[in-house]
């Protein structure tokens, strides 16, 4: 089972972490699957960082197996999405990128990869329309629509089986909204597709 994730597919997030690449394919990279956490369970904050960073997402759970997959084809590779948190190490991203380094340690460490509950995608809708937001201790801290990716579902499938074949139950993490921001011991995260409650953990 692989992670993949899209890095700055939302063009107020770029501007916000001063990203001024004008893209003109997704940008990918990967976390393992000891990054997952998931069923409510707390998250440790690490003791490499101070700056640990949520990024809300919608995650997209891969149904079938396919490779080279046409953009107009891939929307039957996948029925199910939740919301996620792309937990980053924003102190090790910056002295890493500085530095001209990957920057996996900062993004695929243990429990980085936060998921909810699956749902169907017919009972969101449109996948290019879904609105999501996350609560910290009960306020609104991150809203998105995926209608305001760079990059949408089906043109990520379509770029990411190029390279790496798809499997049932591969995670395709699709990118965060403005409005990321740090976390604290005791925080209570509430993530949410629509008014409907996906996530729900405490920071630890």
């Amino acid at each position: 089972m692989k992670v993949i994730a899209v890095g700055m597919n939302y063009a107020a997030h770029n501007v916000e972490l001063n990203n001024t690449l004008e893209l003109t394919e997704p940008t990918i990279f990967m976390k393992s699957d000891s990054s997952l956490l998931k069923d409510g369970k707390p998250f440790f904050i690490p003791d490499f960082s101070s700056e640990i960073e949520y990024e809300t997402e919608i995650v997209v759970k891969i149904g079938r197996l396919g490779k080279n997959i046409a953009e107009r084809f891939a929307h039957r590779y996948y029925n199910e999405v939740t919301v996620g948190i792309d937990f980053t190490a924003r102190d090790l991203q910056t002295k890493l990128r500085a530095q001209g380094l990957p920057w996996e340690l900062s993004k695929a460490f243990d429990h980085s990869a936060v998921l909810g509950e699956f749902i169907p995608v017919d009972r969101v809708g449109d996948v290019n329309k879904i609105p999501f937001h996350l609560d910290i201790n009960g306020t609104k801290v991150q809203q998105g629509n995926t209608s305001d990716m760079i990059f949408k579902v089906d043109e990520i499938i379509a770029y990411v089986s190029r390279f790496f074949t798809l499997k049932i139950g591969d995670l395709i993490y699709t990118g965060t909204p403005v409005g990321v921001g740090k976390v604290a011991i005791n925080d209570h995260l509430q993530g949410y597709i629509g008014e409907r409650k996906l996530l729900d953990f405490h920071i630890r």
